[in-house]
């Protein structure tokens, strides 16, 4: 694994095994040279026929159009238009990645129409949506894809006008020959360039910053116009002719399995059509049992399914409680937990000759809920499924319905939608797998729809836990000691279950010379998965407060306190620019700091609070301005956000993102909760699971450091400093201290 992947995936093994098994499909070779691939998706007749030339990517057999490579196709008639091959799930990147690519290609962005990639990662490569790692993975392929089709435009123009192609240059999708006052647009050179070898692209020239014309603007989404005039982009959209409605009803304690229901009342009701029970694989990520009901319309499925009882065989299921693991968590903080994850330096030395600073802290299980709950269309004819599904790891997907299905690979047809809201969620491909299953057992084209309800009660829930911290003061007020009891949950007895992992090099205990990381496993059945920012956005809340707690024991200002641990400038894993760079750390918590009046005089009841955290990547400090009246009600006047994730592909997307990092961030700390007891999930839907609302959505000032690095993602590193910052701020305006999430649980509204 490359030293990127390590970085970034090291967030969450759930997401580096599925994402791993993904990539494993679409790695160099798995396609031979020579053979012919038809590159669906192609819009305007342009069928293109095309072969596998590794990480080159397709090169072009004979064709009106230019299209050097499965990124980029331009028509003799003048469009120009770029493939976006990853799923746009909100984060932008159906815009981002066309627009790398036309930098390079130096196009007319005007001139430019995207379209969605077919899933074939044989021909694209990864063609996933996690861990922020999109732009990072997707970077230097989208360059030379652009780069590559530049190049031969240029040779193309040279060749017609008998001149070097020194002497060309090329801006808005026109090639120049500044001599002869001549010039070419891209549009009349397509057929003849496309009659040209595609060239090395170890041999094209990449543009360095200086000369970027398009990246890092604001550049408005692609989708924009057609999400707010209501356009069918997404999964809950899709219609076929002659489809069913489907819902399908699960035991409300995983694990359980149907012992009888009320099928033939069911099948009676009007509009229904089918009720059957699926058995199932018996596992969360592909098909647990349940029933099936098939209607006529999504009304008379959901209207049928207020009526279905079912009688559930729960012996092996879930009988998981969060109050008793809480009180568990309590009685284990005082102890150091059984498993080792780092010991460094002298530990207990430097206890013995420092003032010690101890607290524990606590973080629920919440989830994902994304504004489209989960669904799919599928129709299953002649041994082969074809599906249009809202997912975030497509590829993933394609060989979990194979299995599912007992088919091979090759009879499943994917069609990515564009996803209403992932932070995670959609990397499972349950609901997929669901769909296909019933399709296939009710012989009809079918639409699989969730209610809110199914995606609260059936989510792989971003994981709670609890840390017992203690810090070593010295007599100079410098933190010198560092220890971490991580009490936390396992699945299958052996690792953390997904998302509720520490590191060896969680911040902060890899910058300073004496720290201890313990963990204790309880067992879980309740499913757990990434949640946007996995870990961190946990985490953060917890390591952040309690630093600002031991700077406020040894009563200094918390902004030196900070940047005195991160020290002289170095990277934590030398020559890895996607490791801990405490240098850029420091940049970053002093440019948000300074941006945020830090230091300034503030009335009683209103404070600034200061957090860093590094993850996926991402360099980001946070300074959250808050005021808290007499009845603990908050007003966020503003957050201040400083990030350095190299350089920006395009502002606006990164501006939106670092904005809805932050309200997540806010949202999930100050009311958001999953409760469960006997395995069954508490909350219902919205009346009993908080979501900030639009009004007190704090104001969000973003500002970047841009950078040479290549760059990583925003949505998720923008998010873990926001919970403690808001925390530390609470501190500064009352001189409470908020050791545990939701606030709403420590009196705190807004």
């Amino acid at each position: 694994m490359s030293a990127l992947e390590s970085s970034i995936l090291s967030a969450d093994a759930y997401v580096q095994d599925m994402l791993r098994a993904a990539e494993a499909q679409s790695a160099p070779g798995t396609v031979s040279r020579r053979t012919f691939l038809k590159v669906t998706g192609l819009v305007g007749g342009g069928l293109v026929l095309a072969f596998y030339v590794g990480e080159k990517g397709v090169a072009l057999a004979k064709s009106a159009d230019f299209a050097p490579n499965a990124f980029l196709r331009i028509s003799p008639e003048g469009p120009i238009t770029l493939y976006s091959k990853a799923p746009e799930i909100g984060q932008g990147i159906k815009t981002a990645f066309p627009m790398i690519i036309a930098e390079e290609l130096d196009a007319d962005w005007a001139q430019v129409k995207v379209e969605q990639a077919a899933i074939n990662p044989a021909v694209y490569g990864r063609q996933s949506a996690g861990g922020s790692r999109s732009i990072p993975t997707s970077w230097n392929q989208l360059r030379t894809a652009g780069a590559v089709g530049r190049a031969m435009l240029v040779s193309a123009a040279a060749k017609q006008w008998n001149v070097s192609e020194t002497e060309l240059t090329t801006e808005n999708s026109t090639v120049f020959h500044k001599a002869s006052n001549r010039k070419a647009t891209y549009a009349s050179l397509a057929t003849a360039a496309a009659s040209l070898p595609v060239p090395d692209e170890k041999a094209v020239k990449l543009k360095p910053r200086s000369e970027y014309k398009l990246l890092g603007k604001r550049i408005t989404g692609v989708d924009n116009r057609a999400i707010v005039t209501g356009q069918p982009l997404f999964g809950i959209d899709q219609v076929l002719p002659g489809m069913q409605y489907a819902v399908f009803v699960k035991c409300p304690a995983v694990g359980g399995k149907v012992v009888e229901a009320n099928l033939e009342e069911i099948k009676k009701l009007p509009g229904v059509t089918q009720a059957f029970v699926v058995n199932g694989t018996g596992k969360p990520t592909e098909v647990m049992p349940g029933v099936a009901i098939l209607a006529k319309s999504t009304w008379a499925a959901f209207s049928a399914r207020q009526k279905l009882q079912v009688k559930w065989d729960e012996s092996a299921a879930s009988k998981d409680s969060w109050a008793a693991y809480v009180e568990q968590a309590k009685k284990l903080a005082s102890q150091s937990g059984p498993d080792s994850i780092r010991n460094t330096g002298d530990v207990d030395k430097a206890f013995a000759d420092s003032k010690p600073v101890e607290a524990f802290y606590t973080y629920p299980f919440i989830a994902h809920a994304p504004l489209e709950p989960m669904n799919t269309t599928a129709v299953f004819k002649d041994g082969a499924i074809e599906l249009w599904s809202p997912t975030q790891t497509p590829e993933a997907g394609l060989k979990l319905v194979s299995d599912v299905l007992g088919i091979t690979p090759d009879k499943v047809t994917l069609h990515q939608t564009r996803v209403g809201g992932g932070f995670g969620r959609r990397l499972m491909n349950d609901y997929m797998c669901e769909a296909a299953a019933i399709a296939k057992q009710a012989g009809v084209p079918v639409k699989l729809q969730w209610t809110r309800e199914d995606d609260m009660h059936h989510d792989f829930y971003r994981v709670g836990g609890f840390h017992s911290f203690k810090g070593g003061l010295d007599k100079s007020g410098k933190l010198i000691a560092w220890q971490d009891h991580f009490i936390t949950f396992t699945q299958d007895g052996q690792r953390p279950t997904s998302g509720g992992d520490l590191a060896a090099d969680e911040f902060p205990a890899q910058v300073l010379p004496n720290a201890r990381l313990t963990q204790t496993k309880l067992p879980l059945k309740i499913p757990t998965g990434p949640w946007r920012a996995p870990r961190s956005c946990s985490i953060a809340f917890a390591t952040q407060s309690f630093l600002h707690e031991c700077s406020v024991a040894a009563k200094r200002d918390h902004l030196e306190f900070l940047l005195e641990i991160m020290g002289e400038p170095r990277w934590l894993q030398q020559g890895n620019e996607f490791a801990l760079n405490t240098g850029r750390a420091a940049a970053v918590i002093k440019l948000a700091a300074e941006k945020a009046g830090w230091g300034k005089p503030l009335p009683k009841g209103r404070g600034l609070g200061l957090a860093f955290h590094f993850s996926h990547a991402g360099h980001f400090a946070e300074v959250a301005d808050v005021s808290v009246d007499a009845n603990r009600k908050l007003t966020i006047h503003r957050i201040v956000v400083a990030g350095d994730v190299g350089p920006i592909v395009n502002m606006s997307g990164a501006e939106n993102q670092t904005e809805g990092a932050v309200i997540d961030g806010f949202s999930a700390a100050l009311g958001q909760q999953i409760d469960f007891e006997n395995g069954r999930i508490q909350q219902n839907n919205f009346d009993t699971y908080s979501i900030l609302r639009m009004p007190n959505a704090p104001k969000v000032e973003s500002y970047f450091i841009e950078s040479d690095f290549t760059p990583t993602g925003i949505g998720e590193p923008a998010l873990p400093p926001a919970a403690p910052a808001i925390a530390n701020a609470i501190f500064a305006a009352t001189g409470h201290r908020v050791r545990s999430m939701p606030f709403t649980k420590e009196g705190y509204s807004v």
